[in-house]
């Protein structure tokens, strides 16, 4: 049975919402929706990969936790990963999850759990080895988080030796780096006095100090740590999860002052209903309560999916709801584009914090909800952290209000505001150009798989925008080495690699050209159909309708991308920026209709999965293997030619193998494309 292309095209914009969205909330600790939507959302696409399991794919976002590392740090990977919990949003679901732990163990009389008030801060794992600290990092995306060492040194709680004579040879420490309310009301206030923005609220207040290039800046915070639990141990953890935390306290590392161990779900809920009564009394942000299965035995009994253990849950509280008035409803533009609309408020204190702003989504949300300037409306702030309008109070809507339209054109730089039909998310279509869009325009026209700029990394390109230097990518091959060396951190000689980096970077080919454009839901894939398709850059801007886009029957373009790609290709600002590029030099072969055509195709029609370690880079492999005729995929299935495994290959061998997919190293690929006369490059 074939599943409908509204649920093909779904799944795939809520993956990409929910990536975008755990990128800001565990990367850039800058959220835009509530934790309630974003819970939603993940709710719709379980729902569907249910419905449909032949769309589940292994790096869908069901399938993980939260997003990649930034760069800025050295890399860890965690031993034992750090997996998120499962969230119970009311008591039905807790009761839920107690009746599942008793059908797992229907012989026990009692179930007796440990709590724990849930923190609402930074994640991290602390490793000890013969019971001195040795490395600290963040959780990350659950498989690997940043280095943190130097900065979690400085937090005073943290013991740099473990005390006691009786500490395992490897200890990995699992909890949270968070800020108490007092901490953070001084730290806002050496911030206002200094003339400088404070941080929002707690949470992105410790998220913020702990990952900071400088270990002075981290300890001039007061940053404090909690216990919940473990990782990595050499030894054994005994019999009870409360015991072990209690040894963890006597080697002196902090746990929760608010500990217990209960009975059943009436114990359950009495330690909650217990918290949240003392909640706004607590020197600290808390989200929720955890409860897991106190028995380690019973625990490993259970085990976990790859997103959370099955012997522990998360009992959070309600959001915290007060009314306030809309003093108006702006547009904001984001950096990829994106026009959301934002409720002013007359500012209100929700849960101690002012809220003064509150997200609307989208325009769908705002006319659902009909809110209006003027209206009283219920604001939350779901999850503790970016407030929300809920509803609107129409018994108190004054005389003569006005329903909000969505703006035609950019707020910010007066492009068209493209909103394809059935789609949610309204954007910008001048990428190019637009200000708002500028930095994240350049970082993506600059990325490795676009333009491959070497050297040009997010903090330098945060310097040449705000210097004002450069506006569009055209003007990145007009920026001399007398002026980049006189930049922070640069120098003469990262300036000259800079220029070289730029000048290699003129000779591309026309898909990537296509890609680096960053037109809204055109990826790699989907360029290189357009380079196929028309073959020349004028041909490509001569398609300005949706229509005649369609018309074309490109590969992976519907409704929703080809009207995408004209509201790009209509903007004037776009195509003189276009035209810039190409004036500064910027050009591809003109016989390469397509970098993944070749005229020998030994590998036509094959499908290809890599993994492991390779000899190069997976995606200068599995370019050649395209311009070879293979299609190279993400996930091992059924219908998967061949695994090209190269070291440390991962759980994509042993699908392979249940699968009886043939699986291959590099020397074997060789062989299968000498035998089908093919020619390998001269450095295969």
């Amino acid at each position: 049975m074939s599943v409908p292309l509204a649920a093909r095209e779904r799944v795939e914009r809520l993956r990409e919402e929910i990536r975008e969205h755990n990128h800001r909330y565990y990367v850039l600790d800058d959220p835009l929706i509530p934790d309630a939507e974003f819970d939603r959302l993940v709710a719709e696409l379980s729902a569907l990969e249910r419905d449909h399991p032949e769309l589940l794919t292994p790096d869908s976002p069901t399938q993980r936790v939260g997003a990649a590392p930034l760069a800025s740090f050295a890399t860890v990977r965690h031993r034992v990963p750090m997996i998120s919990l499962a969230n119970a949003m009311s008591d039905e679901a807790l009761a839920r999850f107690h009746e599942q732990i008793l059908a797992d163990f229907p012989d026990r009389a009692t179930i007796h759990y440990t709590a724990e008030p849930k923190l609402d801060g930074l994640a991290v794992s602390l490793r000890y080895a013969d019971g001195r600290l040795i490395q600290a990092a963040t959780r990350g995306d659950g498989a690997s988080g940043e280095d943190v060492t130097q900065n979690v040194r400085t937090i005073g709680g943290i013991p740099l030796r473990l005390r006691g004579s009786d500490v395992p040879a490897v200890l990995e420490v699992r909890g949270e780096v968070y800020m108490t309310r007092a901490g953070f009301a001084r730290l806002n206030a050496e911030a206002s006095r200094r003339g400088e923005r404070g941080f929002a609220n707690p949470r992105n207040a410790a998220a913020g100090s702990l990952r900071q290039l400088d270990p002075r800046v981290s300890a001039s915070r007061p940053l404090r740590f909690c216990a919940y639990g473990w990782g990595e141990l050499e030894g054994d953890p005994g019999e009870s999860q409360y015991r072990m935390l209690q040894r963890l306290a006597g080697w002196g590392v902090p746990i929760s002052r608010e500990l217990s161990r209960v009975e059943g779900l009436d114990g359950c809920r009495r330690y909650f209903d217990a918290l949240a009564q003392r909640r706004d009394a607590l020197p600290f942000d808390i989200d929720g309560v955890v409860f897991k299965l106190d028995r380690i035995a019973d625990q490993a009994s259970l085990g976990a999916t790859s997103h959370h253990p099955r012997w522990a849950i998360a009992r959070k509280f309600p959001a915290q709801e007060e009314l306030t008035l809309v003093e108006s409803i702006e547009f904001q533009v984001g950096r990829t584009g994106a026009v959301t609309p934002v409720a002013r408020l007359t500012p209100v204190s929700v849960g101690g914090v002012t809220v003064s702003n509150a997200t609307l989504h989208n325009i769908d949300e705002v006319r659902r909800k009909d809110v209006r300037v003027g209206d009283t409306v219920i604001v939350r702030r779901a999850g503790d952290v970016i407030p929300e309008v809920v509803s609107v109070v129409l018994s108190r809507r004054p005389a003569q209000t006005r329903s909000v339209d969505l703006p035609s054109h950019c707020p910010v730089c007066g492009a068209d505001v493209i909103r394809p039909p059935g789609e949610v998310v309204a954007r910008c279509s001048g990428g190019l150009y637009c200000p708002a869009q500028r930095k994240q325009a350049i970082r993506h026209f600059a990325s490795r798989r676009a333009m491959d700029i070497e050297g040009l990394g997010d903090k330098l390109i945060e310097q040449l925008v705000d210097q004002g230097w450069v506006r569009q990518p055209a003007d990145l091959y007009h920026l001399s080495v007398a002026r980049l060396a006189g930049l922070e951190r640069m120098g003469e000689r990262s300036a000259t690699n800079l220029v070289d980096a730029l000048e290699r970077s003129k000779s591309t080919t026309l898909a990537r050209f296509i890609h680096a454009l960053g037109i809204p839901n055109v990826g790699e894939t989907t360029a290189r159909a357009l380079a196929e398709t028309f073959g020349e850059l004028a041909a490509l801007l001569d398609a300005r309708t949706p229509e005649q886009l369609l018309a074309c029957e490109i590969k992976g373009v519907g409704p929703i991308i080809a009207a995408e790609i004209a509201g790009f290709l209509a903007q004037p600002d776009n195509r003189a920026a276009i035209a810039r590029l190409i004036d500064a030099g910027v050009h591809w072969p003109a016989a390469a209709v397509s970098e993944a055509t070749s005229p020998i195709q030994p590998l036509a029609g094959t499908l290809i999965v890599i993994t492991g370690s390779l000899s190069r880079p997976r995606d200068e492999i599995a370019a050649w293997l395209q311009s070879l005729g293979a299609k190279v995929t993400g996930s091992v299935s059924r219908k998967t030619d061949y695994l090209l495994a190269g070291e440390s290959a991962g759980s994509k061998l042993a699908t392979a193998r249940t699968f009886g997919v043939e699986i291959i190293d590099e020397r074997g690929l060789q062989a299968l494309i000498d035998a089908s006369h093919g020619e390998a490059p001269a450095n295969a």
